[in-house]
């Protein structure tokens, strides 16, 4: 059952068929219009016209942008695992399936192929609410032999899209956090994580916790067609400096790094977040996994058509000739001579700022777990 589910004009199979097979103009507010297949798909569709303008009524009713749904999902677990190398973090937390933030080079969308769901529009508009994530993060720091680790909020899907203002799931994670003491960075897009700070700042002047703001592009028009309903650039930029007015360790993510299109921008931006208050960077050039890859080539034609060749080109220029390269140890960084002098770049700004400090080191002496809750074990 919908949690919460937004107005949104009522569907046909026309429509449906439609967005399954081509995707159409931008729709405003949304990353992608094309609810593209996922690679598990077991059924093919096609759009026909049946000679009573079913189909030019499916074209209109797909231009219709859909509003946002939210559903309830009561998970078994909310801790996940790292065993990449080069992620900086052994935990995460993901309080949210989707995002309605709309980001069109997410690396995330191609998880929503598992729900059997499209990593196009669906993504962004059928959100997946964890309601019981503060719950089973109880249960799971407070078992027997749990040692802490580092832990980051939101490394998948926003923790801090529009939904979490009514919702709270991330606050409720950071209050357990906060009463067991358990370090965590987050890394967000939204403004939202301010609301947070009376239980952020405390945590931060012991050495418990840290937030990452991603800044993609300063170009407000560009920012609200690759990412439409996350925060705009300078508002950003503001989060930052409140962030460290708080005492709170910030850093800045330039990610992903877009050849022709936010690259030319790297150095301005590393600029901005320094005279905001951030300490630290970091950065990551555009991965395109999976169904992320079509999805992004098509917003490529639509709004930057004149450049969406030379893009590729580069693109697959640091890939190894091909459109996305997963391995560990290259995923992140790229190869080849463009994608070293890139890091040159990052590396002589984040120097020349005072952007290459180590990132925030955490304290994990003053961890205490929360007491055992009935029905874990314990007796008494």
């Amino acid at each position: 059952m919908p949690f919460e589910a937004a107005p949104e004009p009522a569907s046909s199979p026309a429509a449906d068929a439609w967005l399954a097979v081509a995707p159409v103009g931008a729709l405003k507010g949304r990353g992608t219009a094309w609810a593209l297949a996922h690679r598990y798909s077991r059924e093919g569709r096609e759009a026909c016209d049946d000679g009573w303008g079913t189909l030019a009524q499916g074209v209109a009713e797909a231009r219709s942008a859909p509003g946002t749904q939210v559903f309830e999902e009561k998970v078994g677990r909310i801790l996940s695992g790292n065993d990449s190398p080069d992620i900086g973090f052994d935990l995460s937390i993901n309080p949210y399936r989707g995002c309605e933030h709309g980001c069109i080079y997410c690396y995330a969308r191609p998880t929503h192929s598992y729900l059997d769901l499209s990593p196009g529009l669906d993504f962004e508009t059928r959100i997946v609410a964890k309601v019981n994530a503060a719950e089973r993060l109880r249960e799971a720091i407070s078992a027997r032999g749990y040692a802490p680790l580092q832990l980051n909020i939101g490394s998948v899907t926003d923790a801090y899209q529009p939904v979490e203002r009514r919702l709270r799931i991330t606050r409720g994670v950071i209050e357990v956090l906060a009463a067991a003491r358990h370090p965590f960075s987050i890394i967000t897009k939204a403004s939202l994580v301010e609301r947070d700070l009376d239980l952020i700042a405390p945590m931060a002047a012991q050495r418990m916790a840290a937030v990452y703001v991603s800044i993609t592009t300063l170009d407000g028009e560009l920012a609200r067609k690759l990412e439409p309903r996350a925060a705009a650039p300078q508002r950003r930029l503001r989060t930052i400096e409140a962030l460290a007015r708080a005492g709170v360790p910030v850093g800045v993510s330039v990610s992903p790094v877009i050849p022709f299109l936010n690259e030319p921008e790297l150095e301005r931006i590393l600029q901005a977040a320094a005279d905001a208050g951030a300490g630290s960077a970091f950065s990551i050039v555009l991965r395109l996994p999976w169904e992320v890859n079509p999805l992004f080539q098509q917003w490529l034609e639509q709004h930057v058509p004149e450049r969406s060749a030379r893009i590729m080109a580069r693109v697959r220029e640091m890939r190894g000739g091909q459109d996305n390269d997963s391995r560990f140890g290259s995923r992140m960084t790229g190869q080849g001579v463009w994608a070293q002098l890139l890091r040159r770049r990052f590396v002589a700004a984040c120097a020349r700022l005072g952007l290459d400090r180590e990132r925030a080191g955490f304290d994990f002496s003053l961890f205490r777990p929360p007491p055992r809750v009935a029905g874990q074990g314990e007796l008494f």
